[in-house]
């Protein structure tokens, strides 16, 4: 089996943990994580965020985008730069990432920040059609308010909607749609009924695994930087609720993240 870890900060891990890029990388694989896209969060972080492809490009693809989370700090001369640097078109730059919707932080929440997100949002998945690129998104309480925007967008790539804790319905909208599900460390926890409800029910095709590293840690680790290595504790928790083989669910998550994000090929 081999995996693909769909949502990483490797740069905010490689940082935490002392270790360079490509220690990290070798550590994966020795899990048979063989392939990582790591996401921007700001445009100050594009530099490192590329500069991880460039020191694994077997290994590492990279998205770039403007985080929700830090609204209030992103700038209209953000969104100029981050046109350019899509302009590029580095065949290592597979997606916009990470964008989205948070509303789950009152000060990015309030009606002028709202609306500034929004706004940002709209403009990133304008670049995501323009360059033909999927996303990677964030929505943290805000599953209602995003699909609107991606209905509108209609975009020909889509993306995830990553790190999903939501009811089935809501990811079934998000499906129908044409996104996939990204799951991670929230469906090792026993209590989080309602999204492992939603995994058990969803279409496989519909999957793809992520970390969040160093974020989102899976039971057993909490308090600990989370790392690639640890998307075998959640394909684990992931078998557990599924009915297919392992053999099937981890081949067809790795086709179904191949298909999305690793275009280089």
């Amino acid at each position: 089996m081999k995996f693909f870890d769909t949502h990483t900060h490797l740069d905010y891990l490689s940082q935490d943990l002392n270790l360079s890029i490509s220690q990290l990388v070798e550590q994966s694989k020795q899990a048979n994580v063989e392939r990582i896209l790591v996401v921007a969060i700001f445009a100050k972080n594009f530099d490192k965020v590329t500069g991880c492809s460039r020191v694994e490009p077997n290994n590492i693809v990279y998205g770039l985008g403007l985080h929700p989370l830090y609204i209030a700090e992103h700038q209209l001369s953000d969104l100029d730069l981050l046109e350019k640097r899509l302009a590029e078109k580095d065949p290592s730059c597979t997606a916009i990432a990470e964008i989205g919707l948070e509303k789950a932080v009152e000060s990015v929440a309030t009606a002028e920040m709202w609306k500034k997100q929004c706004e940002f949002l709209e403009a990133q998945l304008a670049f995501a059609k323009r360059f033909d690129l999927p996303v990677n998104l964030h929505s943290r309480k805000s599953h209602d308010a995003l699909a609107p925007f991606l209905r509108k967008a209609q975009l020909a790539k889509t993306g995830v909607v990553h790190g999903f804790a939501g009811s089935y319905e809501q990811a079934k909208r998000f499906v129908d749609l044409g996104y996939k599900i990204g799951i991670g460390g929230t469906i090792t926890y026993q209590r989080a009924n309602k999204t492992r409800e939603a995994i058990r029910k969803l279409p496989l095709e519909s999957l793809i695994l992520e970390t969040d590293a160093p974020d989102m840690p899976a039971f057993g680790f909490q308090g600990q930087p989370n790392r690639p290595e640890r998307l075998n504790v959640s394909f684990h928790s992931l078998c557990e609720l599924r009915t297919e083989s392992p053999e099937l669910i981890a081949e067809t998550i790795w086709q179904t993240s191949e298909k999305l994000f690793w275009l280089k090929d």
